[in-house]
């Protein structure tokens, strides 16, 4: 049951994606079901879940109109057949421009019907010796930020990999429970900052951040560094995965929130 005596249980996935979708689906079909069957209430995938191409361009011939398309479709079904709310961490949607997607995660309840979208807005720029990435090459920055639904945690913010380095964008979501970030940080910038910057967002926000990663070494010779985790508002890490396919588990406790913002109200205290 999602509902246990410590709250309502939630697992970040965590998948090393190939250029293969279907194989990539039959991945993350097998890891759904055994977060479902650990409990889980609430499963989040992660940055590029269905593909992991050899160029930026690649993800292109994907791309699916709102609504409909292979992708799409398989989410709404692994929400609607384990009885879960499933962030269906990013997939490529058409944008107006030809030559371009939105990196967009879609947000599906366990009826199956899609209750949130948010387009990426903070587009991953990095350059160090030989290694480089630029995703406006592909992607188009979004412009719905930002955005929540309600879920039996209470209310949920998303956000999208790179998002993690603006503090603005997380404090725009408001009074939260749970922010989710899915992600394919890479091995470089993931083992100096992504475990400092989680636990930042879960501290100055005062809630639980649950963080889906990539983690591994991908056929296209990129390495992601992985190490899903669940972390509580005082910033303590409940549970991590750090590489290779699989999930971190752990529960929402309201009155593990409610106990962090009564003897440290931050939030109470902000002037601006």
């Amino acid at each position: 049951m999602a509902q246990t005596h410590n709250g309502f249980r939630v697992a970040a996935i965590q998948t090393v994606s190939s250029t293969s979708l279907e194989d990539n689906l039959t991945q993350a079909e097998a890891l759904i079901a055994q977060a479902a069957q650990a409990g889980a209430g609430l499963l989040a995938l992660p940055e590029y879940f269905c593909f992991m191409g050899h160029h930026d361009i690649d993800k292109l011939a994907l791309k699916e109109r709102p609504g409909e398309g292979r992708i799409q479709d398989f989410l709404s079904g692994q929400a609607r057949r384990h009885g879960v709310w499933l962030v269906g961490g990013t997939l490529p949607l058409e944008s107006p421009d030809a030559d371009r997607i939105y990196n967009a995660c879609l947000v599906y309840d366990p009826s199956g019907a899609q209750v949130a979208r948010y387009d990426k807005i903070h587009l991953f720029g990095f350059r160090k010796g030989d290694e480089s990435y630029d995703e406006s090459i592909s992607i188009r920055p979004g412009e719905n930020n930002p955005q929540l639904f309600d879920a039996p945690c209470g209310k949920v913010g998303i956000s999208v990999c790179y998002d993690l380095r603006f503090p603005e964008y997380f404090r725009a979501l408001g009074d939260v429970s749970l922010i989710i970030l899915p992600a394919a940080f890479t091995y470089t910038t993931g083992s100096a900052h992504w475990e400092t910057l989680l636990r930042a967002r879960a501290i100055e926000n005062q809630c639980y951040v649950l963080a889906s990663a990539q983690g591994g070494k991908h056929e296209n010779g990129r390495r992601t560094w992985g190490h899903s985790m669940l972390i509580d508002p005082w910033g303590e890490i409940i549970d991590v995965k750090p590489e290779g396919p699989g999930f971190a588990i752990g529960d929402i406790n309201p009155d593990r929130i409610a106990s962090v913002r009564a003897s440290l109200p931050a939030l109470a205290h902000r002037t601006m």
